[in-house]
């Protein structure tokens, strides 16, 4: 076996910019597995550098107790975050945007789709104070998630009932039409349906006249946003006990093969997600992430249990290097 392969499949398809869609390209990805003879050894490696963690730092309390090192090693960190913040954000105000900073909390794991850059918009808006746009920002990003879903995915259910309810139809305003369909098609998740029933409920109070929200714009645009990481989180994070992951591999996760050929994740993982053997590393330089994977992992196919096993059971000397890593070892 080479110990080195480079093949431009195996690294993540940037999203399409009016060319390909993110359908077209999951069904692309698909189709070229199929010419691999070593397709049944291989599993998608769940990938995605869209977060910030940075408020859990923030929010971190010292210990009186912990050792005067660690509590220096913390302090340093925190002002180092503090220093972003106040660049990025802004120095007027900043003890309220720090404040508001460590209310929305971190930026989970997430794969990169369309939500990315709205929900770093929503985000942004209530840091700095703007909290009404805040809000309806969540809000809308929520029926814009549920449309690109919808829309997206409906030409894979054309046989069932649902189908003919929806297949006409260019854009969904009554969220519980998308939602249930979405929910028989095996595409949401059910807490994640609740997420989205109770930011429906907000977007109806908030986006409509009512008086009595002038008072609570604050509060509202704090719920809305957390709603929505958790709708974020739960169906479009790279990590956790989502049924499409392969349960308990050490360190990284990775796409069971009964669900790498769902509709959904096909459409919205597949693309981020890099094709490999349980023998793949990572490097990274001025160009990025790179993964490097041996060529062939021979013939025939490994349940998701003999693949997790081949992952969790290797060792360094096992994993596929680029000719400089060797190098630089020896």
């Amino acid at each position: 076996m080479n110990n080195f392969h480079s093949n431009h499949f195996h690294r993540r398809i940037p999203i399409p910019d009016n060319e390909e869609t993110l359908v077209e390209i999951g069904q692309r990805i698909q189709a070229h597995k199929e010419t691999l003879s070593d397709r049944g050894r291989r599993r998608h490696l769940s990938w995605g550098m869209d977060f910030d963690s940075r408020s859990v730092i923030l929010a971190q309390e010292i210990g009186e107790d912990w050792d005067e090192s660690n509590k220096e090693l913390w302090r340093k960190n925190q002002a180092r975050v503090r220093e972003e913040i106040k660049l990025e954000f802004g120095e007027f105000g900043i003890e309220g945007k720090i404040e508001n900073f460590i209310a929305i909390g971190s930026k989970p794991f997430s794969i990169l789709s369309y939500h990315n850059r709205f929900f770093h918009q929503v985000r942004h808006a209530y840091i700095v104070g703007a909290y009404f746009p805040a809000l309806v920002g969540a809000c809308a990003l929520g029926e814009r998630i549920l449309n690109h879903l919808m829309i997206d995915l409906r030409q894979f259910f054309s046989a069932t009932p649902e189908y003919r309810r929806v297949y006409r139809k260019k854009s969904f305003d009554d969220w519980d039409v998308p939602i249930d369909t979405l929910l028989a098609w095996g595409v949401l998740l059910p807490d994640v349906a609740d997420e989205l029933r109770s930011l429906k409920s907000l977007r109806h109070r908030s986006i409509h006249f009512n008086v009595e929200t002038y008072e609570s714009f604050k509060d509202d645009a704090l719920t809305a946003i957390l709603h929505l990481r958790t709708i974020i989180n739960r169906q479009f994070g790279t990590h956790g006990a989502q049924p499409w992951f392969i349960e308990g591999t050490k360190g990284h996760q990775f796409i069971s093969r009964e669900w790498d050929s769902h509709p959904f994740v096909q459409t919205y993982f597949l693309h981020n997600c890099p094709f490999v053997g349980p023998l793949f590393s990572v490097e990274h330089s001025e160009k990025g992430w790179q993964f490097i994977d041996f060529p062939d992992y021979g013939e025939g196919g490994w349940s998701d249990e003999e693949f997790a096993k081949a992952f969790d059971e290797r060792t360094p000397e096992m994993l596929a290097q680029t000719p400089a890593s060797r190098r630089s070892e020896t």
